[in-house]
């Protein structure tokens, strides 16, 4: 039985030269993602008390989303998400998570690293996040357009989007298309169906 690896990587030699079998080769095994931006500088403190970068997470997969602890609507469910995926990739050390306080004045490191372990986190890069509100604030608004804003009408006092973001080795934030071409930028963290495509672009991007 022929083997047409090989046979079709010859034939790419003959035709365009050596030079092209990177770029052929490049074209079968990179993922066909949408980029929506790329991720801003930030560093904010965890839940061990540590600062986290934007470079902590050079070189690796991770999803990023906004919450609070004591978020009394959607934030659980999130997060008991978050943890569905976490444990998709336990073990592999190219896949962390991001999750940012939007209310850092009572989600101190403390109050954080209990929340971790109520919920079950088990990686080493999987980091509750907190600082400077402001920071966090424009941080999710402009760095990665999901919704967060302080409203005293709302349950818990907040309002932020239940989505989460995708960012690959190099800090881009990536999403697959739509049926129409279109990129969903990002997934519904509520959804059963948007984390099983989620877990799917994560093993794609790693």
């Amino acid at each position: 039985m022929k083997n047409y690896s090989y046979v079709g990587i010859s034939l790419v030699i003959l035709i365009f030269g050596i030079w092209a079998v990177p770029k052929i080769i490049a074209k079968f095994t990179t993922p066909d993602m949408a980029e929506i931006g790329e991720v801003p500088k930030f560093s904010f403190t965890n839940q061990d008390g540590e600062t986290i970068t934007n470079e902590d997470y050079r070189g690796k997969v991770y999803v990023v989303e906004f919450f609070f602890t004591t978020c009394p609507t959607i934030c659980p469910k999130m997060n008991e998400n978050m943890v569905k995926i976490q444990n998709e990739f336990y073990g592999n050390p190219n896949f962390g998570i991001a999750s940012f306080s939007i209310y850092p004045e009572h989600d101190t490191p403390k109050v954080l690293k209990a929340y971790a372990e109520e919920y079950g986190v088990a990686i080493p890069n999987w980091n509750m996040l907190t600082g400077e509100r402001e920071a966090i604030f424009e941080l999710a608004n402009t760095g990665f357009n999901l919704y967060v804003a302080e409203n005293k009408e709302m349950d818990g006092n907040f309002e932020h989007s239940g989505y989460f973001a995708l960012v690959d080795q190099e800090g881009v934030i990536r999403s697959r298309y739509d049926d129409f071409g279109n990129p969903i930028a990002f997934y519904n963290g509520l959804d059963k169906k948007n984390i099983e495509m989620l877990k799917e672009d994560i093993k794609n991007l790693l």
